[in-house]
């Protein structure tokens, strides 16, 4: 068994996986308290977050993260941390409830609000270790 898929290796990405997802779950009580809630903000900004960290980890060297941790971190925590299939539900329960235009804000604003994030954490892991923005 390789160094990636050691048994300590599953060990770390699972405890990671743990905080993630009580980390998610502590945003998305305090930002969507209830089912009524038109706007799950707290899933948009748990998606959001994890692109911008996601965006940043895999690009700098510069912080020496361990390879197993940098996994931990990245298909552990953010893996459980972000959430597609909250955000399909979200979207559909929306559109169920007649909420059409907010549903286009949360699909939009989730997937182009990522990719600029994303793009936002490789520029500042960029910036931090002094190479070329572009």
């Amino acid at each position: 068994m390789d160094s990636k898929r050691s048994y300590s290796t599953m060990l770390y990405i699972g405890l990671a996986g743990i905080l993630g997802a009580l980390a998610r779950f502590g945003f998305s009580t305090i930002w969507n308290p209830s089912t009524e809630v038109v706007f799950p903000w707290g899933t948009f900004f748990c998606n959001l977050a994890g692109c911008l960290l996601l965006g940043f980890l895999v690009f700098t060297d510069k912080l020496r993260i361990p390879a197993k941790l940098q996994m931990a971190i990245t298909t552990g925590f953010i893996g459980s941390f972000t959430t597609f299939s909250t955000f399909s539900y979200e979207t559909v329960n929306m559109l169920r409830q007649g909420h059409m235009i907010l549903a286009l804000l949360y699909v939009l604003g989730s997937l182009w609000g990522g990719l600029l994030i994303t793009w936002l954490g490789i520029r500042l892991a960029k910036s931090i270790q002094g190479g070329n923005l572009s």
